[in-house]
């Protein structure tokens, strides 16, 4: 009556907030999703949630589904481990670089229960900011590489882990506070605060200010999140990052965030690996691991695109 898959789904369904997105994450079209959980709750004989309710509020039997769930995937998933190890492939090297300031709050939690569950598993990391990780990658010298800019490189394979929104950071009385959106046009006259990083790799340039011509007042660079949001609540200038890297100052009221056009600027981080690594045990292991907890702790990231909903 009732399987594994139907807990993962409803712990997914916890994640999202809505069956579009839950869809999504696990690969089903929306309506085999409805069907999936229609046909269980006709097993059961009770209404696991509520429909149309964003976020996803869930019945007393849903609910006990859920502690279930949370109690036996994880035992679950170390089994899964323990076989992959026992099975071979329990060793091995895994160094990457990230071409991300922001991603160590979900990147290190990662990198900590890997480590944990994968001990033999050599792992170190650097910035990406300093050199071209991806040609490096493709010698061999590097075995992933954290990235929103895929490079058409032979023998890599770009996994996909999350989609976010790019927002623009402003000081809470700044005077594009009164408006939805940010045009092009509105940082002509304004410092514009980035990571200290080659221009063409930032979308706020490559994707917005330069398809349009336009040319920020200024540009200042910070080497760290926090020092922007400082800068940018002191009315220093503003500055473009992923909805999820300022959720906790927009929640403190330290700074307000206007989207980026009428549509939103979005992006999409990427893990890429050479091919012949990808079907290493502890690689997916590893890539499974960072969306698992990039869904749970990021507020704001999607496992699809714009464009597909």
């Amino acid at each position: 009556m009732l399987e594994l898959r139907h807990l993962r789904t409803l712990v997914t369904l916890r994640e999202a907030d809505s069956l579009v997105e839950a869809s999504e994450r696990l690969h089903l079209t929306q309506s085999a999703l409805s069907h999936q959980l229609k046909d269980l709750e006709q097993r059961l004989g009770t209404p696991l949630f509520l429909r149309k309710t964003r976020p996803v509020q869930f019945t007393s039997a849903g609910l006990r589904l859920l502690r279930l769930a949370d109690n036996v995937l994880p035992q679950i998933r170390q089994a899964e481990r323990d076989l992959q190890r026992l099975a071979g492939g329990q060793a091995g090297r895994l160094h990457m670089a990230i071409e991300c300031h922001s991603c160590f709050q979900w990147l290190m939690p990662t990198i900590d229960q890997f480590r944990n569950v994968w001990p033999e598993v050599e792992v170190d990391f650097a910035s990406g900011h300093f050199f071209a990780p991806l040609p490096a990658l493709a010698r061999g010298e590097l075995d992933l590489v954290i990235t929103s800019d895929p490079q058409d490189i032979s023998g890599l394979t770009y996994v996909p882990l999350f989609t976010y929104e790019a927002v623009l950071a402003i000081s809470n009385q700044h005077p594009l506070g009164s408006r939805s959106f940010v045009e092009p046009g509105d940082l002509a006259g304004e410092t514009l605060i980035c990571y200290p990083v080659e221009r063409d790799r930032l979308d706020i340039f490559s994707r917005f200010l330069d398809p349009a011509g336009i040319e920020p007042a200024a540009v200042r660079n910070a080497e760290l999140t926090i020092m922007m949001m400082q800068l940018v609540a002191s009315g220093r200038g503003v500055c473009c990052l992923p909805n999820w890297a300022i959720t906790e100052y927009l929640q403190r009221g330290y700074v307000s965030a206007r989207r980026l056009g009428r549509d939103g600027l979005f992006g999409t981080l990427y893990a890429a690996v050479r091919e012949d690594m990808l079907e290493m045990p502890y690689m997916q292991d590893f890539l499974l691991t960072a969306k698992d907890i990039s869904f749970a702790t990021l507020e704001g990231v999607s496992a699809r695109s714009p464009a597909q909903g």
